[in-house]
């Protein structure tokens, strides 16, 4: 009887690692195609007519920051306030309109860092992007916040901001440092504590 038992066929070289090297190359290209989440609500169409941004900070050390913000604005009372009168001080701006639910979320918060640090000089303002002076000040009276609001229903403020606020982001929170110039951004929701620590940063620089 026989017992000799045919060689194995040997697989063709280099079949498995050609095979790995296919599933690794399409995982590296899966990764690197990260979604735009901005991009991605634009696209959609959902009517929901505000893009929440993913709540993402940007810090921009003194050397690379652009040059200061320069605009000009009526406050819903009929105040003009210009930017060059922030010299000196810390400046928080918070684009907004009272639908908007991340900025009803936000509310609190930022009149509570309004509080805490008005007595250090910083100022804070709200661009209102859409709402009547009645809205506004509606929504204004449920949060209890008492820093002033830019009407900018005619978007001349956010069209000075084009280069820090993309287009139909609310909110969006700048922080700007004593120099006028942008030291931070919020796109999105803006987490308390990381706000807070983004204005004692600006408020530390010489």
């Amino acid at each position: 009887m026989n017992t000799h038992q045919p060689a194995p066929v040997p697989p063709l070289p280099g079949r498995r690692n050609l095979l790995l090297g296919a599933a690794s190359a399409a995982l590296l290209l899966a990764g690197c195609a990260a979604p735009d989440t901005l991009a991605d609500q634009v696209k959609a169409g959902d009517n929901k007519n505000y893009i929440a941004g993913d709540g993402s900070v940007s810090e921009y050390s003194p050397d690379t920051r652009s040059a200061p913000v320069t605009m000009t604005g009526a406050l819903y009372d009929g105040t003009t306030v210009d930017s060059a009168d922030w010299q000196g001080n810390v400046t928080v701006l918070n684009v907004w309109y009272a639908a908007c639910a991340p900025c009803r979320k936000e509310a609190p918060d930022l009149e509570a860092l309004h509080q805490e640090f008005k007595n250090d000089g910083v100022r804070f303002y709200g661009i209102n992007v859409r709402d009547t002076a009645a809205t506004a000040a509606a929504f204004e009276r449920t949060f209890g916040t008492t820093y002033p609001s830019f009407n900018d229903s005619d978007g001349g403020i956010l069209l000075a901001l084009a280069d820090h606020v993309p287009p139909r982001a609310v909110p969006t929170t700048l922080v700007l440092d004593k120099h006028g110039k942008v030291a931070a951004r919020v796109l999105g929701l803006a987490e308390k504590s990381t706000l807070k620590a983004l204005i004692s940063a600006a408020l530390s620089e010489a």
